[in-house]
């Protein structure tokens, strides 16, 4: 049995103190936004909770997908890649980039730099290469195939969309086709939800019909997503049937805000191709944030 704990949209706080220049930008929103908004629900102490508990249960792997930041700036990412580096090995953490990850031109180069070993393919270059394609890549773990996706691009402010591309479409229906050959549980991890009307149109994914033909294309067992900060199922068509595509609560939520408590999936995959077996127990934050608790256990 392999067992993969899930998290998505850490925003790992607090907001460093960011210079005039820095927030010359579309930071500038985002930085009223946490002050008014965020800071009060968003705490580092809720995250700490969350993470005790994922290692107090010992999963065989984590996938986090996307916005590890708030803003982007070259502080945010630098403490980001030291709270990876003491989460784990980056064999045992998968992780794609979100919307925040590249909230202003040249952030999302200087993001995936800094965490490319916990982004990089098993086939890929040891060292981050400007001019190489981070995504899609493949990590093969046991029975399993992680398969990480980006949507991330910088947007005008206001705006959180992604875009998933042609290239990528292509290069992710053959690593699927290549892990089903293997017969590998294929797992996709991506930041926007690939799903019509789950976010609001400013927020949506752009490449929505395209990822649903490559999941149809190239067959996939489950996708995991973040953003909308909401515990979620939907369906996509697979090739063999249904494909659950799965988003999570912020990790960082802490209770009394409009959006759920702080959570994490935590999936259980076994058997063989034709005939896996997969569980997920949702664990969530408690009222008074003081432990974490199961909220909910699914059979698929």
């Amino acid at each position: 049995m392999f067992k993969l704990a899930h998290i998505s949209d850490v925003h790992l706080g607090p907001l460093p103190d960011l210079s005039l220049r820095e927030l010359a930008s579309k930071r500038i929103t985002g930085f009223v936004n946490w002050h008014r908004n965020r800071v009060r629900h968003l705490f580092p102490g809720t995250l700490d909770c969350l993470m005790k508990d994922i290692e107090k249960r010992d999963p065989d792997h984590l996938a986090i997908t996307g916005d590890l930041v708030n803003l982007a700036s070259s502080l945010e990412i630098e403490a980001v890649t030291e709270w990876l580096t003491e989460a784990g090995e980056p064999d045992e953490i998968s992780v794609v980039p979100g919307n925040h990850d590249a909230y202003v031109p040249g952030a999302y180069e200087k993001s995936t730099h800094a965490w490319y070993p916990f982004m990089r393919g098993d086939d890929a270059p040891s060292g981050w290469v400007k001019k190489h394609a981070c995504f899609p890549y493949m990590r093969v773990r046991g029975s399993v195939a992680l398969i990480g996706c980006s949507t991330a691009v910088a947007t005008p402010p206001f705006a959180a969309s992604g875009y998933f591309g042609p290239r990528q479409a292509r290069e992710t229906v053959n690593l699927l086709r290549r892990a089903g050959e293997a017969g590998l549980f294929r797992i996709v991890m991506i930041h926007h939800p690939p799903i019509r009307g789950a976010t609001s149109m400013h927020k949506r994914m752009i490449g929505i019909r395209r990822f649903a033909a490559t999941i149809s294309a190239g067959g996939a067992e489950m996708v995991l997503h973040g953003h909308t900060h909401l515990n979620s199922l939907y369906w996509l068509k697979g090739h063999a049937g249904p494909v659950p595509v799965i988003g999570i609560a912020s990790a960082s939520q802490g209770p009394g805000g409009s959006k759920p408590v702080a959570a994490y999936n935590l999936f259980s995959v076994d058997g063989e191709p034709g005939d896996w077996r997969l569980t997920r127990e949702r664990y969530a934050i408690n009222p008074d944030a003081t432990g974490v608790v199961l909220a909910e256990t699914t059979f698929f």
